[in-house]
């Protein structure tokens, strides 16, 4: 809080290597992985100055991560009960039992749920599966003691209706909870935001925000397919350190080490769908699968297609009665013959609206939304990443930098189109993640902030259970 001299110095003191140390600038808490704790401040971002081993996160100075960034109500912040770090403390456990869902509970969102009477544990659970208990449901189940009179700790608001299992809010008060601390409000349009309404009507204390902001973080897929009506796009490419993707002639097999590779089918795994468009679907002919790592759930493979050019023969379509495989084409293509092939074959063919020539993002976001979609991994080339980045619809991205350098004017990078004018309007990420991963390196940057409020929209979403 002294400034980077004093902080600088006050950590040169401390060991060579830190594990979870934590650098306070400007109030704002900027964790750091294993790294040399030698630090310089530039530009507005924090950097370690030698190599790392796990993850290393800058964040932008100018625009620190707080409870109102992310739209909670200042007045909701601070909960009732004066000790506030354990009550930290115990909705941090909630959100990291809710990380344990990931990939399994979605279209659901993440949660988890503790139980503790006098600051002390007595149960917890989180949402394991979808269609499966929720995390409420577990957490009751789970306790060594009767849960009357205990705390609840629940990372996103507890929901009041009836869809695949019982509402929560009526086993909390049959439990006899006396008080539910929330991290987020559910904003689903089902929910109509009641689940709160409905614990304070029973007489149970409800206090939101603890801990908002990290559950805001987790919750981002969900809370973007329910505010904004379409998928969380994750968009994945990699590159050299002068940033092509390929050389001039197309080759690009493999500029990534088998690690980065790894990492990429443990993404695809945990995914609903993965994304290419036609140009990468012929060119590299790929499966788009999860291959040896665990597999959390089968992502749909899709393809943007304007002109209905993939070939009948060709892993993607090969494969489409075992996987599912979605097309998205003109409206003419559409109603081809060959689009009558394709889908004889198993291949889903929808039509899409256009732009320019090309797949409208916003429109076929919205139809993936509409079909259960949360999580949407891009692994397109430099023309599907343009567009979605011109389209303002890419929330986090996945690069991965070779040591190696391939230049070549032709040769494409990942961004293309007009690009921004000046430095000063060009796009700038929230934080960013480094991992070094062998030789190679993974930049996992977030470009967006979780939205807490549904949009007005005159499509609404199916119902989530």
């Amino acid at each position: 809080r002294g400034g980077p001299r004093r902080t600088s110095a006050k950590l040169s003191r401390r060991p060579s290597r830190c594990h979870g140390h934590r650098v306070q600038i400007g109030g704002s808490g900027l964790p750091v992985g294993e790294v040399d704790l030698q630090f310089r401040l530039a530009g507005g971002f924090l950097f370690g100055t030698r190599h790392f081993a796990r993850w290393s996160v800058i964040r932008t100075v100018s625009r620190p991560t707080t409870a109102n960034s992310v739209g909670i109500p200042s007045q909701d912040a601070s909960p009732m009960n004066t000790n506030l770090d354990e009550c930290q403390r115990l909705m941090k456990r909630a959100i990291k039992l809710a990380q344990k869902g990931r990939g399994r509970v979605e279209p659901n969102p993440m949660v988890g749920c503790v139980i503790a009477r006098n600051d002390r544990v007595i149960g917890e659970g989180w949402h394991r599966r979808f269609a499966g208990l929720h995390a409420e449901i577990e957490a009751l189940k789970a306790c060594t003691q009767s849960p009357k009179g205990a705390t609840a700790y629940v990372s996103l608001e507890p929901c009041c209706h009836v869809g695949k299992t019982p509402p929560c809010t009526d086993a909390l008060i049959q439990a006899g909870i006396r008080r539910v601390v929330v991290a987020v409000r559910d904003p689903q349009i089902h929910t109509k935001r009641h689940g709160v309404t409905v614990l304070r009507r029973a007489g149970i204390d409800v206090d939101i925000g603890t801990e908002a902001v990290a559950a805001a973080e987790l919750l981002a897929p969900y809370l973007t397919r329910a505010c904004l009506h379409r998928p969380y796009v994750i968009a994945k490419w990699a590159q050299s350190l002068d940033g092509k993707l390929s050389t001039s002639s197309g080759d690009s097999r493999w500029i990534s080490n088998e690690w980065s590779r790894r990492l990429v089918h443990k993404v695809r795994a945990r995914v609903d769908a993965i994304l290419v468009g036609s140009q990468t679907a012929i060119a590299d002919d790929p499966r788009l699968t999860a291959r040896n790592v665990t597999r959390q759930r089968r992502a749909m493979r899709i393809v943007l297609d304007t002109r209905l050019r993939l070939p009948l023969r060709c892993r993607l379509v090969e494969t489409a009665r075992e996987i599912p495989t979605l097309i998205f084409t003109a409206a003419k293509c559409a109603r081809s013959p060959k689009a009558n092939r394709l889908k004889a074959r198993g291949v889903q063919v929808e039509s899409c609206r256009t732009k320019g020539g090309r797949i409208a993002p916003k429109a076929m976001l919205s139809r993936l939304a509409q079909l259960d979609v949360t999580n949407l991994l891009v692994e397109g080339g430099p023309t599907i990443l343009t567009t979605f980045f011109e389209n303002g619809v890419v929330d986090e991205a996945h690069v991965f930098t070779s040591p190696m350098l391939i230049g070549g004017r032709n040769a494409p990078s990942a961004i293309g189109g007009r690009g921004a004018s000046a430095i000063s309007s060009a796009l700038r990420p929230r934080w960013i993640k480094i991992r070094r991963c062998g030789d190679d390196t993974l930049s996992v940057v977030r470009f967006t902030d979780p939205p807490l409020t549904p949009r007005r929209s005159s499509k609404s979403l199916r119902k989530i259970p």
